[in-house]
């Protein structure tokens, strides 16, 4: 059983515009509400793929109800613990560029922490544990750290999405797959400036080395780079037009994991995801599979030449 964990859930309002326009009234052209965040975007995609998930997380208000009626009415488990305030509304405008507006969100008690870390306590040993995007204020960067050592000590693969640089401590636990994109793993590595293909398979590597069992690092328009102790292989993306890169990181990792339960090989899955990161970006929410087969037809993964030591 894959379960999904989101702590800073959100709904995503995806707005269209011909202009953008300072000080004036901007009517749209187009608008959809979708039911997000990182964790909460695997189960779905999952869903659509034909894998069962439970999503796990913080909720609030009516906000959060949304969250889970949509869920429910998915098809989707959840099992969330409630949290006092607001869930956040991010807002993601398609005019002349693509603008992003993203809230804070609610405050997380400590004893609704608490609540959390016995729910995944609970997770059965042998299921895989997907724990994504942002940290909602009051919880503090440990608390990746706590689920890695539960993980560990529970025998659940965990899967990392997550910017906060805690993801360093979670290494002595050896998590399962990280998945940074590629300004996320500069971070990692206090870079600044866009990093060279060589660059990232030595940071894969040295991430391996401190603990990691898989690295997929995504990049956009480039494709992404899978680096383990076995395999060190890249995949191309189809190029279009860009509509929302908001989820594309999610849709891509929830195809993998999909592709790989479903026993495909690591070539096919990794060219199935990038065909679905890439629809979700050429769409205004998430991807409805209709174009995945030609899409692929643009994917080639192959093995690059640097020996992995």
């Amino acid at each position: 059983m894959i379960y999904t964990c989101t702590m800073n859930a959100a709904i995503d309002m995806y707005v269209e515009v011909d202009e953008m326009k300072p000080n004036a009234v901007n009517r749209t052209n187009d608008e959809d509400y979708q039911a997000n965040g990182k964790g909460i975007n695997v189960s779905i995609m999952l869903k659509k793929l034909g894998i069962e998930s439970t999503a796990l997380g913080f909720i609030a208000g009516f906000t959060g109800a949304y969250i889970e009626d949509f869920l429910s009415e998915s098809g989707i488990q959840s099992d969330f613990v409630y949290a006092d305030g607001t869930t956040r509304i991010n807002v993601f405008i398609n005019a002349e560029s693509e603008y992003k507006i993203v809230n804070q969100g609610p405050h997380i008690k400590v004893s609704e922490q608490e609540a959390l870390l016995n729910g995944i306590k609970a997770i059965p040993g042998g299921s895989t544990l997907v724990v994504s995007g942002s940290l909602p204020r009051g919880v503090p960067e440990s608390v990746i750290v706590e689920i890695a050592e539960v993980c560990k000590m529970n025998n659940v693969k965990l899967v990392l999405d997550t910017s906060v640089s805690s993801v360093w401590d979670t290494l002595t636990y050896e998590p399962y797959l990280l998945k940074p994109n590629e300004e996320e793993l500069a971070n990692l590595y206090h870079q600044t400036r866009k990093l060279t293909e060589q660059e990232i398979i030595k940071y894969g590597k040295d991430l391996l080395k401190r603990g990691a069992q898989h690295v997929i690092v995504s990049r956009g328009k480039e494709g992404s780079i899978y680096v383990s102790k076995e395999r060190l292989l890249k995949a191309t993306s189809p190029q279009g037009t860009v509509v929302n890169t908001a989820c594309s990181g999610d849709t891509m990792l929830a195809a993998f994991m999909a592709k790989k339960q479903q026993h495909e090989s690591l070539e096919n899955a990794l060219k199935y995801a990038s065909a679905v990161g890439a629809s979700t970006a050429f769409s205004r929410g998430l991807s409805n599979l209709k174009d995945i087969a030609a899409l692929q037809k643009e994917v080639n993964v192959y093995q690059m030449k640097e020996e992995i030591t």
